[in-house]
């Protein structure tokens, strides 16, 4: 008998050898500092004896720790349940979920939301649903996105980084030689994950109004950090031109899903095209009440003040030690020579019990090499330094500086 099976060893072992493959580490807890575990395989986790300073999560605003968050997620599962049960569209829709919808609504400056209940849903089922002919995107935009780009059958046509001038050429050149019927999204997300950019939103706009295209941001790594609580978007007064606002519940709202932000007619199409909505249990109610609090709390509280006051002294920290330092957001990626480099670093690092890791494939190619630091707001100012020492020690070790 022909064998139709799948040799899932040797793809293994194929992931290991080009960098791709990533190794399970569990923690005790999600917060500034851990006690962490070695890769345990399929056995029960053995936690090791000293707690490590934890630089490359994306809990910006450490609210995952917040007694004010914790208790509304308590408050929700002992008042509405753990779980959604079912999709929104049948039994699984909750007053949380719209407190939740109303609160994203306002940050955004827009009619309405939508949870979902993964940032990767929110972003490949709004793509599939709208259906656009062509997405324009950004080089660097998230998987996510160009997933729902497979979904709807869109052609895909990637612009050159954080480049309005790539974007308005790529624009121009389509106009040249098409009809006027296909339907254009521009992609972009607002925060970049693994460079750190910010985008420039006022230049992207003006470059697709001029072709008249929709315009999608993904506030994923901004939401919550920014103007009122907002994200890139709010921060340059953009809300009225921007067609659809995505993001994370899962960073700095410390807690888990996504959203989708726009006017009346989006949500109501996504309410009934969007197969994560349909098909899928809704966002847990957990969750909602959890991310409702967290973006209270970033509204109305001073965390995103210490989060921008850690991240200036981390960056001049690093720069004055001589590392180069990519982005202009609260992600700052250490430049290396390579991604062996890269490696090696962020193991020296966490030989001196700090945790940030090195970006490899397929966030980044091989030939880049990158670690990925991010402070948040909840590392006091000894732990900024004993980052920064650590980073110098292992810089030097590795013979980067």
């Amino acid at each position: 008998m022909d064998e139709r099976g799948f040799d899932l060893e040797s793809r293994v072992g194929a992931l290991g050898s080009c960098g791709r493959r990533h190794r399970l580490a569990p923690a005790d807890r999600v917060a500034e500092r851990a006690y962490f575990a070695s890769p345990p395989g399929g056995e029960l986790p053995v936690l090791e004896s000293e707690n490590a300073l934890v630089f490359g999560s994306d809990n910006y605003l450490g609210l995952t720790a917040d007694q004010r968050v914790q208790n509304a997620a308590r408050q929700a599962a002992y008042t509405v349940g753990t779980g959604s049960g079912s999709s929104r569209t049948v039994a699984g829709d909750t007053l949380v979920h719209h407190d939740l919808e109303r609160l994203i609504t306002e940050t955004k400056g827009t009619e309405r939301s939508l949870a979902f209940a993964s940032g990767y849903a929110a972003n490949a089922s709004t793509v599939s649903a709208l259906e656009p002919d062509v997405v324009f995107t950004d080089e660097r935009i998230p998987a996510s996105v160009l997933d729902g780009c497979r979904l709807s059958g869109a052609e895909v046509l990637e612009y050159e980084h954080c480049d309005a001038a790539d974007l308005e050429a790529k624009l121009g050149k389509r106009s040249d030689r098409v009809d006027r019927d296909e339907s254009w999204l521009v992609v972009t997300a607002s925060v970049f994950g693994t460079t750190g950019a910010v985008a420039p939103l006022s230049a992207i706009c003006d470059a697709a109004e001029r072709h008249g295209a929709w315009i999608m941001v993904d506030e994923a790594h901004a939401t919550g950090l920014y103007a009122n609580g907002g994200g890139v978007v709010q921060a340059e007064g953009v809300s009225d031109r921007i067609h659809v606002q995505t993001g994370a519940l899962s960073k700095a709202l410390a807690s888990q899903g996504g959203y989708v932000a726009g006017d009346e007619a989006l949500i109501e199409l996504l309410v009934n095209r969007a197969r994560s909505i349909v098909h899928s249990a809704g966002l847990a109610p957990t969750a909602a009440a959890s991310a409702s609090e967290a973006l209270h709390v970033a509204r109305h509280d001073d965390h995103r003040n210490r989060l921008w006051e850690n991240v200036a002294h981390m960056r001049d920290g690093l720069e004055a030690m001589g590392f180069d330092v990519l982005g202009d957001s609260q992600i700052l990626p250490v430049v290396a020579d390579d991604w062996n480099e890269a490696t090696s670093l962020a193991d020296a690092l966490a030989d001196r019990r700090i945790l940030a890791p090195a970006l490899g494939p397929p966030l980044v190619t091989a030939d880049v090499g990158r670690v990925r630091v991010t402070p948040m707001a909840t590392h006091d100012d000894d732990d900024i330094v004993e980052c920064l020492e650590a980073l110098q020690e292992a810089g030097e070790a590795v013979g980067l500086l």
